[in-house]
């Protein structure tokens, strides 16, 4: 990757964010999310079993696999989503630069803003397109000198300003498909993130919305990591630079489990995976 592309802010301390980590920040290939042996729960059923993986910095992760094998799960693990179920747990260990996301004294609230979440179909708020971009730092007490400005960069940080920036008081629900979902990364980006999670993004879209929202992907991996799921291959072949590949399996119960097979660089993957279940999903031999 280019080594000239600016690095992000320091990472924000989870428990208290009052406490900043000044240390500089390291270099591209800093290790931002890791999970360690995690396991994910709903009641007594365990939807997702033993995966262990690492989510490096400026780069944008794919999980790939058929319905029902735990992607978005695993997605909404790290940045605590799933709390938001009633019984679900994680079991194992999720950091996020080392410190455990799931310790006692994390505040979730800090970590779904350093870590935000981009859902499937696109959830503008009933307000204005303004009101939208300026919601996230008004409900988190952001310091902000000049809304204006910071709606107007988090717009073209999301290639829409161009499209929206004479129509700003209007309602958002007015806007395109496609153009609502560029909405919601802006959301999403106005309240600083380190990560941007998206669970299939362009699954509700058109070709021509999929292909801006692909490009749009690209460059934002400049500043940001980025994890998506999506069942679309070409997709993770044409955006990621990592792939990771979840299938699900049956225990002697009956119960479907879902568990990481291989996870390695997309190039692999698609080209030379080492296990044979990835090469029979990614040819479309089953799933």
């Amino acid at each position: 990757m280019n080594s000239t592309r600016p690095a992000p802010p320091p990472p924000v301390a989870l428990v208290n964010p009052a406490n900043r980590n000044e240390g500089a920040p390291r270099g591209g290939d800093e290790q931002v999310l890791r999970l360690e042996d995690v396991s994910i729960f709903y009641g007594d059923y365990q939807a997702v079993r033993g995966v262990d993986m690492t989510i490096g910095r400026h780069q944008i992760t794919a999980l790939i696999g058929p319905s029902g094998c735990g992607k978005s799960t695993v997605l909404r693990s790290l940045n605590r989503m799933n709390d938001l179920i009633p019984g679900a747990r994680v079991a194992g260990r999720v950091t996020f630069h080392g410190e455990d996301l799931y310790a006692r004294d994390v505040d979730p609230i800090e970590v779904r803003r350093r870590i935000g979440m981009v859902f499937q179909k696109p959830n503008p708020f009933p307000k204005s397109i303004y009101d939208n971009i300026a919601y996230g730092p008004r409900v988190t007490g952001m310091k902000v000198s000049n809304m204006d400005e910071l709606v107007e960069k988090a717009l073209r940080r999301a290639a829409l300003w161009d499209e929206v920036k004479d129509k700003l008081k209007q309602s958002a629900l007015a806007l395109s498909g496609g153009q609502q979902q560029r909405l919601c990364i802006a959301r999403t980006i106005a309240v600083s993130p380190e990560v941007i999670l998206m669970d299939e993004p362009c699954s509700a879209l058109d070709p021509i919305a999929t292909s801006k929202i692909e490009d749009l992907m690209f460059e934002l991996s400049r500043d940001y990591t980025i994890v998506i799921v999506t069942h679309n291959m070409q997709q993770a072949a044409r955006v990621s630079h990592r792939t990771a590949f979840f299938t699900a399996e049956v225990d002697e119960q009956g119960e479907r489990h879902g568990r990481l097979i291989e996870y390695d660089t997309t190039n692999k993957i698609f080209t030379n995976p080492a296990q044979k279940r990835t090469e029979e999903y990614i040819t479309g031999r089953f799933g």
